[in-house]
């Protein structure tokens, strides 16, 4: 099934990696409505939450969204202060490919590796996010809610429905890491 519709998503997949095109009035709501409206951040965010589901120990499950969360505020208020990396845009987009890729490895990859990995990537969305921002603007508590919600939202469907599905798990992890790499070459090209 996948195979039918690569070509599809992949030719769609500039109109839809629209995150970092402006902020409206910078908002609250703005902020919080923010990870629903970028495809890059909506799959991120529920992929750290499935991933946190499906390998991190139970009464660790909340480490990888809390460290996302955490991370993408200070990676705001480094973007808001100008500092950033190069490539933003690319490394964002590739957060969803590798998130994606987390999911089908047959082996674990520890749960310090995979924070650090996660955690990372917060850093780049912050800043891409900061960047754009004025200094004290209410959007960005908008981000990290919304990122929040989505996260408990990846979590409660992997808990439901691909905890006892491995196969299904896979094949998420498979699909959302080729849109990832559509995302990606999106970016750079």
């Amino acid at each position: 099934m996948t195979k039918r519709f690569a070509p599809l998503l992949l030719a769609a997949l500039p109109l839809a990696a629209v995150a970092h095109t402006g902020h409206g009035d910078h908002s609250f709501i703005d902020g919080f409505t923010h990870p629903f409206l970028g495809l890059d951040h909506l799959l991120a965010m529920l992929m750290v939450g499935v991933w946190s589901v499906l390998n991190a120990r139970s009464n660790k499950v909340w480490l990888a969204p809390a460290t996302f969360v955490s991370l993408l505020a200070v990676g705001a208020f480094l973007g808001q202060y100008g500092i950033v990396v190069p490539q933003l845009e690319p490394l964002v987009a590739g957060s969803v490919l590798v998130l994606g890729v987390m999911l089908t490895l047959p082996f674990s990859l520890g749960l310090t590796a995979a924070l650090a990995v996660i955690g990372g990537f917060a850093v780049f969305h912050g800043m891409a996010h900061g960047g754009e921002l004025e200094q004290g603007s209410a959007i960005m508590s908008g981000i990290v809610l919304g990122s929040a919600v989505l996260h408990a939202c990846g979590m409660a469907f992997a808990h439901r429905v691909l905890k006892s599905r491995p196969q299904l798990a896979l094949r998420l992890g498979q699909l959302v890491a080729l849109i990832g790499g559509g995302l990606v070459l999106s970016t750079v090209l």
